[in-house]
């Protein structure tokens, strides 16, 4: 009874951060969540996969990756609008190569437990991981505004982001200083920290940008992602805890410009 417990404890602990993934991966809060959901039932039910694996998290990992890919990694039907589009755009990436990235940056997975959950080599998921990064290279570059208040971690996103192809169109260090720059300048992505410098919320710089703007892809860089991670409210696709390091500030960014693009797409 008493590992069972320690299971089932673990499991509670690991499944906002497997909500997180899922919501990256599907590109929908309602998807990823009816994913996690579906992860957890078969948990519970059998929970050998779980107990077999070389830890709980992986195990865990493996079982919702089990269910992803029986279901085909579709999206649920009937989708409409920017997320059909994304769907659509997900389809033509190579098998396996978001899944592999994800985990990998940041999920932080090492390839050879990323190897474990989705059942590969390690070798073929190095080759899936450099597979993803090229794909979603290919794309266009995007505009990027960074909400931050610490001066250094503000250059750093600024200098991975323009690293790897896209213009940083400002950054702003208050909530009402980055609502006069999104709105003077629209971006095509908002990199934001949660807790800013005269204790303005970077939650509600972005709200009020998002009711301007209807929508647009947002990154939340925050050292408390587990307070965005509660199921109670509309939660961000990609959300990066503190701290963070470059290759999860460039996958997410990637994704989530590759996912809210519309180019190329056949309508």
């Amino acid at each position: 009874m008493s590992q069972d417990i320690n299971i089932a404890d673990s499991v509670a602990a690991e499944l906002p951060y497997l909500r997180r993934y899922a919501r990256a991966l599907t590109g929908s809060q309602a998807s990823g969540d009816q994913y996690a959901v579906a992860t957890l039932e078969a948990v519970l039910q059998n929970s050998s996969a779980v107990t077999e694996s070389s830890s709980v998290r992986v195990g865990l990992y493996r079982t919702f990756h089990a269910i992803w890919a029986s279901s085909g990694r579709q999206i649920e039907s009937g989708e409409t609008g920017a997320l059909a589009k994304a769907q659509r755009r997900l389809d033509h990436l190579t098998a396996g190569t978001r899944e592999a990235l994800l985990l990998s940056s940041i999920e932080e997975f090492s390839e050879r437990e990323v190897a474990e959950i989705m059942e590969e080599t390690v070798e073929s998921v190095h080759l899936l991981i450099e597979k993803a990064r090229d794909e979603m290279a290919d794309r266009a570059a995007g505009r990027v505004m960074i909400i931050e208040d610490e001066t250094i971690i503000a250059m750093d996103l600024e200098g991975i982001v323009s690293g790897i192809g896209h213009e940083v169109t400002g950054i702003a260090r208050t909530a009402s200083a980055a609502v006069e720059l999104g709105k003077a300048d629209k971006p095509d992505l908002v990199l934001a920290d949660i807790h800013l410098a005269d204790d303005s919320s970077g939650i509600d710089a972005v709200n009020e940008l998002l009711a301007h703007f209807g929508t647009l892809p947002v990154i939340f860089i925050t050292a408390y992602p587990e307070r965005l991670l509660t199921g109670e409210r509309p939660e961000p696709a990609f959300l990066i805890a503190k701290p963070y390091n470059e290759d999860q500030v460039r996958s997410a960014v990637s994704q989530a410009l590759f996912l809210s693009s519309t180019e190329e797409l056949s309508v």
